[in-house]
């Protein structure tokens, strides 16, 4: 049974179960609705303990009926049937209480949360709003400004926090269970307090409003779901709770059929599939319990910083003390940073810094489980380095190389035993980004393909693998979006433009914004190696502006002209006099058409490196897209935003 019912004295004990997250199914929605119903009846009974059994409470919805027609009783109806039952339930929470799951909490009269739980309304994130009184039940509980950051954000607040504010009524001392018994026996000796419903809201003047909503829409960057959000809460807080609760309802409705809440599924569900494929399903993974970086700038530094905060102590190679001087300074200054950020305390950060051995001796390697090779982007020098692997390296020990763009194989020939060689394409900042592409070389071995997904998951990173081609699968489709925004400035589009075309769409910066940011010089020199190498690579407009020492903000000048000490992109007089001789029109594409342009050759590319057996599924490259280049979360990916709009049109 999904939902079962234990009687101890006056305290019985309602449990849902319904592997692996308690989600709320048809059956544990029948299960409480009857649940309710049988204990109003018992007259033993004084008080019901809500709990679940495995490793969380009540976790969301039920992904399998995710688009599907809800089927009765409605999740609202039950959660509305436990705060009228007779009897005061308690809910207590361990693991997540999350969407449906923290709505049923507070239907519940009181809360009570083991020390580490978490509790969230994510709705936002799916772009929908919750939908069972999360908006309107939340702000009598805590008031308005804290249900509005819990909502809006969609981000889960931990059990110390819930207190705080007011979410849940005690931590528990102990096991949870006897915890919530001796708290429900406790309870029944006093009045009790009124149901959430019943409580009123102190609303904030219409100037809280006002000085909320930009800070949401920037945070929300088109997306709906959390400006819809905000209007929910606004709406609770002016409005009786019947009111209230019929606004969030066809919002609610509403949304989840909007374009953008079947993107967010979209990507929900890849992102699920995507740290375990099913190809490995029974390869075990090689233990990875100490790991070697060799490069330590800041690619390297990146990857050594995400290690240690994996808890993984690191040995990290340069080639002469000066370098590992610099190696450790670059590791010091993240960690830096995340303490200033208040993610971490100093203290913390020294013991991670501590966890680095850095050293010019390549012997080090001899203990690591994996070995990372993050060195300039030479396959001479790359090839170095592997030699020097061969010689001190355990033979089981996973080599790794982090190139972004060479072929994974040239590097590695002559390897001893290839079949432990992998690419492991992280992005910069390596400890910031969370996409990671796994690059399995020809004779690449399963279980050494499992430890590369091992380790997204131990860095808590978007794995995707990738096949072998210039770039992979996202600087292959970049180099396709910058060359099309290349063409874009020929026809006569304002740089300018284009970028705002862009942001527009939804990207943080437009392809020139962010070239500029990055260095211009980075693809220049790829592209010059290639054309080093006999390759016919045409000069890019990118090329003429790096020439005349255009190398984006590190310049003061690239695409932009920018101020001393600015960030801020100024258009460029000089940029437009350099690259005039390659203008041959003057385009009046609007805003709207430019991004479409863009996004399809995307799309088209993406098309390309399918069929060519790149990725492995459109999903995955929807993925790289997201995780590692900023396209936005709610247009699902390129693959995804192309398959809408031809169902669309």
């Amino acid at each position: 049974m999904s939902v079962s019912i234990s009687r101890k004295g006056v305290v019985a004990l309602v449990t849902v179960d319904n592997p692996p997250v308690n989600a709320l199914s048809q059956a544990v929605r029948q299960g409480l609705w009857d649940a309710v119903a049988t204990l109003d009846a018992d007259d033993t009974v004084s008080a019901v303990v809500l709990t679940c059994a495995g490793r969380t409470f009540i976790a969301g919805a039920d992904v399998r009926e995710f688009g599907k027609s809800p089927v009765e009783p409605h999740l609202p109806d039950v959660i509305s049937r436990i705060e009228d039952a007779r009897k005061p339930w308690i809910a207590a929470i361990h693991g997540s209480a999350l969407g449906g799951g923290l709505e049923v909490a507070l239907g519940c009269r009181f809360r009570i949360a083991v020390p580490d739980a978490s509790l969230g309304l994510p709705e936002v994130t799916l772009g929908i709003v919750p939908g069972s009184g999360g908006t309107v039940r939340t702000p009598r509980l805590v008031g308005v400004a804290e249900a509005v950051d819990l909502v809006t954000t969609g981000k889960p607040v931990g059990a110390a926090k819930a207190l705080s504010m007011g979410l849940i009524d005690r931590i528990a001392d102990g096991d949870l269970v006897p915890a919530a018994r001796a708290f429900a026996a406790n309870v029944l000796a006093s009045d009790l307090p009124p149901m959430i419903r019943q409580r009123s809201v102190e609303a904030p003047d219409a100037s809280f409003w006002d000085e909320i909503l930009p800070s949401v829409a920037k945070r929300a960057k088109g997306a709906v779901a959390p400006l819809r959000a905000l209007a929910c809460l606004k709406k609770s807080a002016e409005s009786n709770f019947e009111a209230a609760m019929a606004v969030e309802r066809e919002t609610f409705l509403e949304l989840r059929a909007s374009a953008q809440a079947a993107a967010l599924r979209h990507v929900f569900f890849a992102e699920r599939g995507a740290p375990k494929p099913r190809k490995l399903k029974g390869v075990e993974p090689r233990k990875i319990d100490a790991v070697g970086v060799v490069g330590g700038g800041t690619m390297g530094a990146g990857i050594a910083v995400a290690l240690r905060d994996a808890g993984l102590p690191v040995m990290l190679i340069e080639h002469d003390d000066a370098a590992v001087g610099r190696a450790i300074a670059n590791i010091a200054r993240s960690l830096g940073g995340a303490v200033k950020r208040g993610r971490i305390t100093q203290e913390q950060a020294d013991a991670k810094l501590a966890g680095v051995t850095a050293t010019t001796d390549y012997a080090a390697l001899s203990a690591a489980d994996l070995v990372i090779e993050a060195v300039f982007e030479d396959l001479g020098v790359k090839r170095a380095v592997f030699e020097k692997f061969g010689a001190v390296c355990r033979p089981d020990a996973v080599l790794a190389t982090n190139t972004s763009y060479l072929d994974p194989n040239l590097i590695a020939e002559g390897l001893a035993d290839p079949t432990r060689y992998i690419g492991l394409h992280f992005f910069s900042p390596a400890n910031v980004m969370k996409l990671l592409e796994i690059v399995p070389a020809d004779k690449t071995a399963d279980d050494v393909l499992a430890t590369g997904f091992a380790l997204a998951r131990l860095l808590k990173k978007m794995p995707v693998e990738a096949g072998i081609c210039d770039g992979f699968i996202g600087n292959r489709i970049l180099k396709r979006y910058r060359a099309e925004a290349e063409e874009l400035v020929c026809e006569g589009v304002e740089i300018a433009e284009i970028d705002a075309a862009m942001r527009g769409f939804g990207f943080a910066m437009g392809p020139f914004e962010a070239q500029d940011l990055g260095g211009l010089d980075i693809a220049f020199l790829q592209r010059e190696g290639a054309r080093s190498g006999g390759q016919d690579i045409p000069e890019t407009l990118g090329d003429i502006l790096v020439k005349a020492g255009r190398k984006g903000q590190k310049t003061s000048g690239g695409w932009y002209d920018y101020g001393e000490g600015s960030r801020k992109p100024v258009p460029s007089a000089t940029t437009a006099d350099l690259l005039k001789a390659r203008v041959t029109g003057r385009s009046t594409l609007s805003r709207d058409a430019i991004a479409a342009r863009l996004v399809a050759v995307m799309a088209d590319e993406g098309a390309d490196i399918l069929a060519e057996g790149i990725a492995q599924s459109a999903a995955d490259i929807d993925l790289v897209k997201i995780h590692g280049y900023g396209f936005p979360r709610w247009r699902g990916g390129p693959m995804f935003h192309a398959l809408q709009r031809g169902v669309e049109e």
